[in-house]
């Protein structure tokens, strides 16, 4: 059986697009009469059993566009799909019903793939591998809870993960907005001052023979370059952006730039912070899920996205491998905090190790939280003696002169 999408009109003349499953595209539009709908264009995206996957290339443009999906739909859906697991609904059911409430239509004809897929005998977590909506982590907690018949607990896990991760960076997007905004807006005000109020004040100054003050000549000398070279500038700021990425992006920029950001007061804080709780909350949920240790620290290596954090769970991995608990080396690392390296001892000791970690994401989440306010708090004022400071210096530097003219005047 195929997978096809269709766009038509239902019998109110509304226009309709989605996925269907059918053996043709002739027993699709049977289909879709019984439906109401009048089906307009109709194309292959899954072939049948013996064909394999048949994709054409404005259908793989498409997939490029709307394939992209977000964390929310992605816990969601996963939410929904345990739900009908535990309900007793076979795979096939599930996923079919899933299909039908899955608003994101790239998310949906990956559904449909995968339904496809397993329609076809492969495992979820073989079908789910072949598209980059499922990172390792999700696939290889798939995988784990197939091989031990636990799959709609870990799909529940897996949706508070996915949950906790949408949850956690929406609170610091939702901190750093505000300060964005007023940067951006302060530098547009700046600029308009530079470029359209500036020159028309500082024209009077032209037919005086007086000496202007070294600031008032500056300020000049600024506004007239940002005026007649304005693109010059735009060029020069993209040339230092792109130089910087594609040197951030070097494998010996990247080193260099992760230990200068555990450097900075205050966001060295809130990154290293953020690694540990990564850290300590994916490896409990893939613990918990049932992937092997060494498994899960290669994943985990991965999330921590910092390469100092990355070296420090590359050595405890390779401890382990050599048949160390995870504490000591975690201690040897002289990354992590006393209390994380005191906690995970204290939960292998006792046997609670992922409950232990658990414990500790969800207190260095919490310490994010706080110094990310804490942060925002000291950001946000330096804008705006930023914007202040800058407006003071134009109003000085042209009330000088005139002020200087006016005594000379008396």
């Amino acid at each position: 059986m195929a997978v096809f999408s269709y766009k038509g009109f239902d019998a109110q003349g509304k226009s309709v697009k989605g996925l269907k499953d059918a053996d043709s595209e002739k027993a699709l539009r049977g289909l879709l009469r019984k439906d109401g709908i009048r089906a307009t264009e109709i194309t292959a995206t899954k072939a049948s059993s013996t064909g394999g996957n048949a994709i054409t290339k404005d259908i793989q443009l498409f997939q490029n566009l709307q394939r992209r999906v977000k964390v929310n739909d992605l816990a969601l859906a996963t939410r929904q799909l345990a739900t009908l697991l535990t309900a007793g609904v076979d795979m096939v059911g599930s996923l079919t019903a899933l299909i039908e409430q899955v608003e994101h239509p790239g998310l949906k004809e990956i559904l449909a793939e995968i339904k496809a897929d397993v329609n076809e005998g492969q495992a979820l977590a073989t079908a789910m591998e072949k598209h980059k909506a499922f990172d390792r982590i999700y696939v290889n907690m798939v995988r784990a809870g197939e091989s031990s018949g636990t799959l709609d607990v870990v799909l529940e896990r897996l949706a508070d993960l996915k949950e906790g991760q949408s949850r956690l960076q929406g609170q610091i997007m939702g901190m750093l907005t505000y300060p964005i905004i007023m940067m951006v807006i302060g530098v547009l005000l700046v600029s308009l001052m530079f470029v359209v109020v500036v020159p028309k004040i500082t024209a009077v100054f032209e037919h005086t023979k007086s000496e202007l003050p070294w600031m008032t000549k500056a300020l000049i000398g600024m506004s007239s370059f940002m005026r007649d070279y304005w693109w010059l500038l735009i060029l020069i700021i993209g040339g230092v952006i792109f130089a910087f990425v594609k040197w951030k992006n070097s494998e010996n920029g990247q080193k260099k730039w992760d230990r200068f950001v555990l450097k900075v007061p205050i966001l060295g804080k809130v990154s290293k912070l953020l690694g540990v709780a990564r850290f300590a909350r994916t490896l409990g949920t893939l613990l918990s899920s049932g992937v092997p240790l060494l498994t899960s620290l290669e994943i985990v290596k991965n999330v921590v996205a910092n390469d100092v954090l990355m070296n420090a769970v590359e050595s405890i991995r390779d401890a382990v491998r050599e048949g160390e608990d995870i504490a000591p080396p975690l201690k040897r690392t002289n990354v992590f905090p006393p209390m994380v390296n005191h906690m995970v001892a204290i939960g292998e000791k006792s046997g609670e190790l992922e409950q232990m970690l658990e414990r500790i994401a969800k207190t260095y989440e919490e310490q994010v939280e706080v110094q990310t306010k804490a942060m925002m708090s000291i950001l946000s004022p330096l804008i705006l003696v930023f914007m202040a400071g800058s407006v003071g210096f134009v109003m000085f530097a042209i009330m000088k002169p005139i002020m200087a003219m006016s005594q000379m005047v008396h």
